[in-house]
């Protein structure tokens, strides 16, 4: 396996994106789907290898972008890891259904003619699959998702360029406001 940027991006095929600069080496916040807000919602890989058909059939996107605009799509309620989309997109290129291109220091993928007829042919199978992934998920578990993700990012932009004063308050904040979380769930109903 190669090391360092190559054709398949920092680290060799499937792992696009992992070095210092790289999207996937930031901080992820969890958010409905994920096991703090109640059972973790699992896709299966055709689920991810769907929407990936149908994201490409739009338009050419990298990696990054498609697990962006599913969990746009999914109003937060999916959003696939790198190790399902990146092996889902080498399956899809063995099977000839899209290619990837090497553009601007990434791989952006298309899909083939092949690729299009396919979609074309098997539409309705392919579903909506960001809108399965949200069945089920409460409106007030998507809000309290955006509200956490809202949160982390207010986190980060202190951790990242705020003073020292600024930080050490923020982490009262934090642990506070980890308390109260607790609180709720401790009190009787």
């Amino acid at each position: 396996m190669m090391w360092g940027p190559g054709p398949f991006g920092y680290g060799g095929p499937g792992h696009e994106g992992f070095g210092p600069e790289g999207p996937f080496f930031k901080m992820r916040v969890p958010g409905p789907g994920d096991v703090a807000f109640g059972r973790r919602r699992r896709m299966r890989r055709g689920n991810v290898r769907a929407a990936i058909l149908l994201l490409l059939e739009e338009e050419p996107r990298n990696g990054y972008q498609v697990m962006q605009e599913i969990e746009q799509r999914s109003e937060g309620t999916w959003r696939p890891s790198p190790g399902s989309v990146y092996p889902a997109f080498q399956l899809l290129a063995d099977e000839g259904l899209i290619r990837g291109e090497a553009r601007d220091g990434g791989n952006v993928f298309e899909l083939t003619d092949t690729g299009r007829a396919f979609v074309e042919e098997n539409r309705e199978t392919l579903g909506t699959p960001w809108q399965q992934a949200g069945e089920g998920v409460s409106e007030e578990m998507r809000e309290l998702g955006k509200s956490l993700k809202q949160v982390a990012f207010a986190a980060s932009q202190v951790l990242r360029g705020g003073t020292e004063a600024q930080r050490a308050e923020a982490a009262k904040v934090l642990a506070e406001t980890r308390r109260a979380l607790y609180r709720i769930l401790a009190e009787d109903e």
